[in-house]
C-alpha cells in the first residue's frame, strides 16, 4: 500500500523544507546569541556584526591572558631563548589584533 502523500504538490513540499531550514538557522543564530539579519537584504546588519566582533574580542582576550601566563610561568632561560622570543612575538601579534578589533567595536 503506498503512503499517503503529506504535501499535495512539489512546491508544498520545497516550501515545507525551506521553512524547516530558516528555522534551522535561527535557532543556530539563537544560540550563538547572535541577533538576526534585517528583512531588507541592502541594510546592514551592524548589530549583528557588533555582536560577532564583540565575541570574537572576548575569545581573543581570554586566549591574550593564557598565552601571558603561560609565558610568566616559564623560567627565564625559557623565556630568553627563541621558542620564549617566538612565544612573546605571537602575544604582540595577538595584541595587534585584539587593538584592531577594539577599533572594530567603537
Amino acid at each position: 500500500m503506498p503512503q499517503q502523500r503529506k504535501y499535495i504538490t512539489n512546491a508544498a513540499r520545497q516550501e515545507a523544507y525551506r521553512a524547516r531550514r530558516e528555522q534551522a538557522r535561527q535557532v543556530a543564530l539563537a544560540a550563538k546569541g547572535l541577533p538576526s539579519l534585517p528583512a531588507i537584504a541592502s541594510l546592514p546588519g551592524w548589530s549583528r556584526w557588533n555582536a560577532s566582533f564583540t565575541a570574537a574580542h572576548a575569545l581573543i582576550a581570554n586566549s591574550l591572558s593564557e598565552m601571558q601566563s603561560y609565558f610568566d610561568e616559564r623560567s627565564e632561560s625559557w623565556q630568553e631563548s627563541e621558542r620564549g622570543e617566538e612565544h612573546q612575538e605571537r602575544i604582540a601579534s595577538m595584541e595587534a589584533v585584539l587593538n584592531a578589533l577594539d577599533e572594530l567595536i567603537r
